[in-house]
Parts: C-alpha cells; sequence; structure tokens
C-alpha cells in the first residue's frame, strides 16, 4: 500500500480525467440511441437492420476502431475526441437494443387512451412512452456506462491520459501495486456511477418502485 498512499492525488487527478472523459460519451449514446431504439419499435420492417447494425458496432476492437475514426473523420488519432468518438459508438450499441425493449415494454393500451386523450405523436412520446420505456432504458444505461468506464482505459494507448496510465506505467516499471491500484480505482468508479444512475433512477422514476411493489404483492397471494 505504500505505492497508493504516497500518490493519492495522482490517483485522484487521473480519477477525475477519466470522468470527464466517459460522462461524455455516455450521455452521447443515450442521446443517440433513444430515437434509433424508438424507430426499431415503431418500424418493424427495420426493426432487424437498426439492432444487427448497431450491435456489431460493438464488436469492433478498439485497438482497430481508434486508428480507424481518424481516417473517416479527419480528426487527430492521438486526440479526446477521438476517445470519445470511439467510446460513444460502443455506447449506441450497447443502448440502442435497450431502448428499443424500452418503448416495446410499453403496453398498448396505454397508448391508446393517451391518444383518446388527446396527447398528439410528440406529447406522448416525451409525456407517455419515454417515461414508461424509462426503466428498461435505465438498466442499458447502467450497463453501458460501466463498459465505457472499463473501456476508457485504452485511451492511453493514444496518448490520452486517464486511469489507464496506472496500468501502462506499473507494467513498465513492473509495479504490481500500480496496477492492482488502476484495477481497483477503474472498478470503485464504474460502482459510484452505477449507484449514482441507481439513485437517479429511483428519484425520476417513481413509479418503476410502485410497478416492482405491486408485482411482489401479486406474487405473494
Amino acid at each position: 500500500m505504500s505505492w497508493t498512499l504516497a500518490n493519492l492525488d495522482l490517483i485522484g487527478s487521473l480519477v477525475l480525467e477519466h470522468l470527464r472523459q466517459s460522462v461524455p460519451p455516455i450521455l452521447y449514446g443515450l442521446v443517440i440511441a433513444i430515437p434509433l431504439g424508438w424507430v426499431a419499435h415503431r418500424f418493424r420492417a427495420v426493426r432487424g437492420f437498426v439492432l444487427t447494425v448497431t450491435g456489431l458496432l460493438y464488436t469492433l476492437p478498439s485497438l482497430a476502431l481508434l486508428p480507424l475514426l481518424p481516417v473517416v473523420f479527419g480528426i487527430s488519432a492521438l486526440s479526446e475526441v477521438n476517445l470519445v468518438l470511439a467510446l460513444s459508438i460502443y455506447a449506441v450499441a450497447l443502448l440502442v437494443r435497450s431502448a428499443a425493449d424500452g418503448f416495446d415494454s410499453v403496453d398498448a393500451d396505454v397508448r391508446r387512451a393517451a391518444v383518446a386523450t388527446g396527447y398528439g405523436p410528440v406529447r406522448r412520446f416525451f409525456r407517455v412512452e419515454l417515461p414508461l420505456a424509462g426503466p428498461v432504458i435505465l438498466a442499458g444505461l447502467r450497463v453501458a456506462a460501466v463498459s465505457t468506464i472499463s473501456l476508457a482505459t485504452v485511451g492511453i494507448l493514444i496518448g490520452v491520459t486517464n486511469l489507464g496510465y496506472l496500468f501502462t506505467n506499473g507494467f513498465q516499471r513492473r509495479l504490481v501495486e500500480e496496477i492492482f491500484a488502476g484495477v481497483v480505482a477503474v472498478a470503485l468508479v464504474a460502482l459510484i456511477v452505477d449507484a449514482l444512475l441507481a439513485l437517479a433512477g429511483r428519484a425520476l422514476m417513481p413509479w418503476a418502485r410502485a410497478d416492482r411493489a405491486s408485482t411482489r404483492g401479486r406474487g405473494t397471494v
């Protein structure tokens, strides 16, 4: 623990950098995935295509994607933009199916009731469909957040400093404690972000708790 205690300032600064690089891709992925998920839900003819293509994005190796994106988009290969773009692509790949499943989970009778009470398509989407799909989307978002925080460590391979620095520097110096500190730090950051998302979901979607409670109640009858 001597190395860790002596380098808490370094670890703390790397944690902040890691979060700064990880949070935007999670948000970008969510914003892009929700409309794509709605399209996959609404138009069955293209559902398979949308889900297959976005799902395949996650199979792209990061070591191949990071050199490829600068060629396609004309950005610097050694920039944070390259890393953020790659992480956003992976987040979209994980979130589109969750978004589609979330919209699928909305009861058709609820939609019909909203139409009967005068809700237009846009208002129905934001006031009815998206809130009710929220719990399923949140579950996918939590998975995407943990995955993004873990994947962000590859940024060190293109010169973007974050918690991945502890892995490469520890390996070069043959300092196992530094590598272990990096592993623990990444895991803790992921767990904290996951817990914060869960708390946010409980605060913003109280109806999800009510649904779970009613389900448990029916199960005990």
